[in-house]
């Protein structure tokens, strides 16, 4: 059986892992493969708009001075109008129209700006911040991400700060589980020396929620025993087995993968295992991906 190349010598996101627990044939297709795509869901899409916009302003905030919601939200249309694109946005959603999904962007934006107005509180340490990281002392466990901003507060202590544009709101004992953020609270704790106390914010921007947790060293020790351990399991990982679910609507490769919503009622028998490719993944792949979708 020959080896898993998208394993050895990789950095993993918090993403990335995800990806692999979500469905190990989307992580195949991926990272592996690494076949090409050329869309995104529209949900996809407006979290990338509201993100640039945040971003942006920001910017603008840390140099004193403090735009009006009508010119972010001016902003955020134009952005908008510039990037998208029929053909290339998919909508899942049936009787969904895209300006249902601009409204639920300028909402986002209208909720942060009107709760964190005039946008003062701590010091700015990182916009769309990059961190990287390893969970070893060797090196061989390696991780990165982008932090949407880092704050440090008046008190001293640091925040990770998160926006998130879905619906859905996780319970609390969800959010004191999570490995994203706390993942990149490793970094952060490295990156600026800091050795006080890190809190982990989030902002459910459309429903106009803020939540919080913490992590003690004991659950971060943990959490890097565990993380050592997934990424060993896709390192051994030789199948890549799909594993259906209700995601599979919005998946990116679900007119590839012979599980897919489209391809599995008639080949029934089209999910068998996968074997890992060799170093160079076939041609035919690259062919493939011209047939798929990806956000």
């Amino acid at each position: 059986m020959r080896r898993n190349p998208a394993a050895a010598n990789e950095v993993y996101s918090p993403s990335r892992l995800a990806s692999f627990e979500d469905c190990p044939r989307k992580f195949h297709f991926r990272y592996v493969e690494k076949v090409p795509v050329d869309s995104e869901s529209v949900e996809a899409f407006v979290g990338k708009r509201v993100h640039e916009v945040l971003e942006r302003l920001y910017h603008f905030t840390d140099r004193g001075m403090v735009p009006s919601l009508g010119k972010v939200l001016d902003r955020f249309r134009s952005m908008w109008a510039e990037a998208w694109s029929p053909d290339r946005i998919r909508i899942v959603r049936e009787g969904m129209e895209p300006l249902h999904y601009r409204a639920n962007g300028e909402r986002c934006l209208t909720n942060y700006y009107r709760r964190h107005y005039p946008f003062d509180h701590g010091e700015t340490l990182g916009i769309e911040e990059r961190v990287a990281f390893s969970l070893d002392e060797g090196g061989g466990y390696r991780v990165r991400g982008i932090v949407d901003r880092i704050v440090r507060t008046p008190d001293e202590a640091i925040e990770i700060h998160d926006y998130k544009t879905g619906q859905r709101v996780p319970r609390q004992e969800q959010l004191d589980q999570d490995r994203q953020l706390a993942l990149y609270q490793m970094g952060v704790a490295l990156r600026f020396g800091h050795d006080g106390p890190i809190r982990l914010v989030w902002h459910y921007l459309l429903s106009d929620q803020l939540r919080t947790s913490s992590r003690t060293p004991e659950a971060l020790a943990s959490l890097r025993d565990e993380t050592i351990g997934l990424i060993d399991r896709i390192r051994a990982e030789r199948e890549f087995e799909p594993r259906p679910s209700a995601l599979c609507r919005w998946c990116e490769y679900s007119k590839l993968c012979p599980a897919g919503p489209d391809r599995a009622a008639a080949a029934p028998d089209a999910a068998a295992p996968l074997a890992a490719p060799s170093e160079t993944p076939p041609a035919a792949a690259n062919a493939l991906g011209q047939l798929l979708l990806l956000r």
